[in-house]
């Protein structure tokens, strides 16, 4: 597994906003937005292409085009629902499954509550979107059930990480024979009793939506 962490200072700025308590849900939602297509430029470095060949209005000339099948973006709901916009504006030929994955806040392991996704995804590149990579349970059942359908490529793009999430991905991931990439804006210090990131930002799906669940 490689992880990624984005040294930009647009990056660093605009996490700094997130992180404040004072920040409230619009300006949140907005700066996720932007944030996530900012880790989306770094996060597609490595997207297929193919060679294309055109006429541009002075001669003939090979560019490149997104390879078939075209890549799959994974939001984990509900959270990575706030990135897929963000993301979809540098892939917008990019497909969208959705994946359910609800974390037991006493366990602290994951299950899937919903999927709407192809049951082949043989030579499929996926990007994974999900805000906190915090315990790194949700995320590595998340990339399970994906290369469980033959996924042969992960990309999962985080707002954060925690060091333990990292290791925990590690762990159950060992043996996968699939390249795996995170993609980050900051790796924190720890998580907290409570499996929260430290300094974090809090619950990424309340102060993207509210409290109602």
């Amino acid at each position: 597994m490689r992880t990624h962490v984005v040294d930009h200072p647009l990056v660093a700025h605009k996490l700094t906003t997130l992180r404040d308590i004072h920040t409230d849900s619009p300006t949140f939602r907005a700066l996720t937005d932007e944030l996530v297509t900012l880790l989306a430029y770094e996060a597609t470095r490595d997207v297929r292409v193919d060679p294309h060949d055109i006429q541009t209005p002075v001669s003939p000339t090979t560019g490149v085009k997104l390879a078939s099948p075209k890549p799959l973006v994974v939001p984990i709901l509900r959270a990575g629902l706030g990135m897929l916009d963000g993301m979809m504006r540098l892939l917008p030929t990019a497909e969208v499954g959705f994946l359910g994955m609800m974390r037991n806040e006493e366990t602290l392991e994951a299950s899937t509550y919903a999927e709407r996704l192809p049951e082949d995804l043989s030579g499929r590149q996926c990007y994974v979107l999900d805000p906190m990579l915090a315990t790194g349970g949700t995320l590595a059942a998340a990339i399970r059930f994906l290369t469980d359908r033959g996924a042969d490529d992960i990309t999962a793009i985080c707002l954060l990480a925690a060091p333990e999430g990292c290791q925990r991905l590690e762990d159950d991931l060992s043996g996968l024979d699939v390249p795996v990439t995170i993609v980050t804006a900051a790796m924190d210090e720890r998580l907290n009793e409570k499996g929260y990131i430290v300094p974090g930002l809090g619950d990424a799906g309340d102060r993207l939506y509210g409290l109602a669940h």
